[in-house]
C-alpha cells in the first residue's frame, strides 16, 4: 500500500509556482539548448496550470 501525502497547495498553484522557478532559473542564461528546455518545461507547467483551472469543478470542493 502506497503511503499518501496531504498537499498544502493545490496542484494549479505548485504548477504555477514551478513554472516561475524554470523562467527564473532561464533568465540569466545565454542563448543555448538547456535554457530552451527551461523555458519549454515552464511553458508546459503553465499549459497544465490552466487545465487544471479548466477541469476543476466550479462547485465548493470537499476532501476525500
Amino acid at each position: 500500500m502506497r503511503s499518501r501525502i496531504k498537499q498544502s497547495s493545490t496542484l494549479g498553484d505548485r504548477l504555477k509556482k514551478e513554472a516561475r522557478n524554470l523562467r527564473k532559473q532561464a533568465e540569466g542564461m545565454p542563448p543555448s539548448i538547456r535554457r530552451d528546455e527551461l523555458l519549454r518545461k515552464a511553458g508546459q507547467a503553465e499549459t497544465a496550470a490552466q487545465m487544471d483551472e479548466w477541469l476543476a469543478p466550479s462547485g465548493p470542493r470537499t476532501s476525500e
